[in-house]
Formats: structure tokens, C-alpha cells, sequence
């Protein structure tokens, strides 16, 4: 791993996985720009990443809307200056099938999930090239490669999520900018604590009879991080395309 400083920043940043990848940078010294709709809790992810020995420097984010993605870079360059390494986090997850879903969801959990890191990217690519070197991270999911019932709308963003990043490293080739996809199996976090019971019942026992469950343990936010920092500080010549990782299977006694 690198020990040079380098300027990052993380959407979806006010809660698990996003924030403890914000930590995990301050651990390394680096100055963090987070973003979240839910601004409030930004305060948390500073405080940690700070402590950490990292500088922090929070500010609202919808990643769904161009003008806000502005302002949010706009206050990141403004007090960070030219960012180094982008991880698209920023998610949702809606769950159901399609035909109960309501338009609304549908299309939020496609733009917070696809669209969102499309235009994140899409803003900060230019410098990057510039200046020769970058690293773009998206956070993906195993859906995109096994998709499970109750998650048409996820499976589809993240399917495509992975496509645009494939097709990004294709564009990116030769410009010192690396665009890295970081698959992730069951992972403990927030994402799907609004879920209420019934639905979650009702989620299981699909994901039971279609085989998903072939233990319950999960990934946690801090595992997470630490394959994000990885990858991240992987030296350069180096390509990572696609890492999938999962949670280890409990020891057999």
C-alpha cells in the first residue's frame, strides 16, 4: 500500500459501508470529502475520520441531481482541491416485485443506484484525465451476476452499473484513470433496515428456495473498507477490474 496523501471522495457517506471507507481513508492520513442526503449524520463520519488522523470535509449530496453533484464538488475541490479517487456508494435498495412498486421507487432506486454514479463520474473524470491519474470505484453488488427474486429494480441498476464500468475502463484506456468494481455478497449495514418485517419474511424465504442462503454470515462495513482501500492503493501498472468479494463461511466444528 501507498503512504503518499491523496484527496478521496465517498457518496452515501452517513452510514455503513460508506462511512467506515471514509474512516478507512483518514486512517491512511487522506483528506475525505463525504456526501449523503442525509446530512445530518455527516457529522459522525467526520468526527471518525478525523480521529482517525484524516481530514474531513462533509456536505449534502443528492446524486440524483446535476446541480446538487455541483455544489457538492464545488465545496470538495474548493477545499480539498484536484480529487484523487471517487467511490460511488450511494444506494437504495426497494423491495418487491415490479408490479408493486410504485413508479416513484422504481425510478429512484435506478437513479440513486445507476444514474447517480454515472454523473458522479461523469464530473469528476475530466481533472483526473488531466492531471493523468485517478482511481474510480464503484460499489457493486452480486446481484448483478445472480439476481434474487424481490430485487428486480436493484439487480437491474446494478447490472448496469457494472456494464457502464466496464465500458468506462474500455474509454479510460491508456488516460492513467482506473475504474474498479467491487462486487459484494451479503453485507450487514443499514440497506435494508426500513424493510418491515413482513417484507423482509416474505424476502428470505424467496432467497431460501431459489438457494441464496448458503449460510447466514455477512460481510461486515470494516471488511468492506478494507478490500475498497485495497484496491485503491494498488500500485500503479496494475488494472483491477472486477474483485468479488463474500462473506467467509462460518469454521465447521
Amino acid at each position: 500500500m501507498t503512504s503518499e496523501r491523496r484527496t478521496a471522495i465517498v457518496t452515501g457517506a452517513s452510514s455503513g459501508v460508506g462511512a467506515a471507507i471514509a474512516e478507512a481513508f483518514g486512517k491512511l492520513g487522506w483528506s475525505v470529502a463525504i456526501g449523503a442526503r442525509r446530512a445530518e449524520r455527516l457529522a459522525e463520519t467526520a468526527r471518525g475520520i478525523e480521529t482517525a488522523g484524516g481530514r474531513a470535509v462533509p456536505a449534502h449530496l443528492d446524486v440524483t441531481r446535476a446541480d446538487s453533484i455541483e455544489e457538492f464538488f464545488t465545496t470538495a475541490e474548493g477545499a480539498l482541491g484536484p480529487i484523487d479517487i471517487v467511490v460511488n456508494n450511494a444506494g437504495i435498495g426497494v423491495p418487491g416485485r415490479i408490479h408493486e412498486l410504485s413508479i416513484n421507487e422504481i425510478e429512484s432506486e435506478l437513479a440513486t443506484n445507476l444514474l447517480g454514479s454515472m454523473l458522479i463520474t461523469r464530473r469528476a473524470l475530466p481533472s483526473m484525465i488531466e492531471r493523468r491519474s485517478g482511481d474510480v470505484l464503484f460499489i457493486s453488488s452480486m446481484n448483478s451476476v445472480s439476481p434474487r427474486p424481490f430485487q428486480a429494480g436493484y439487480t437491474a441498476a446494478k447490472a448496469g452499473v457494472e456494464g457502464f464500468a466496464a465500458a468506462l475502463r474500455m474509454d479510460l484506456e491508456g488516460t492513467g484513470v482506473r475504474a474498479i468494481t467491487l462486487r459484494l455478497g451479503p453485507t450487514r449495514s443499514e440497506f435494508g433496515y426500513s424493510w418491515n418485517t413482513d417484507t423482509m419474511v416474505r424476502v428470505l424465504e424467496s432467497w431460501g428456495r431459489w438457494g441464496f442462503l448458503r449460510h447466514h454470515d455477512m460481510l461486515d462495513s470494516a471488511q468492506v473498507a478494507h478490500a475498497v482501500v485495497a484496491a485503491v492503493t494498488a500500485p500503479r501498472g496494475m488494472q483491477l477490474d472486477v474483485i468479488q468479494v463474500n462473506p467467509e463461511a462460518p469454521v465447521a466444528r
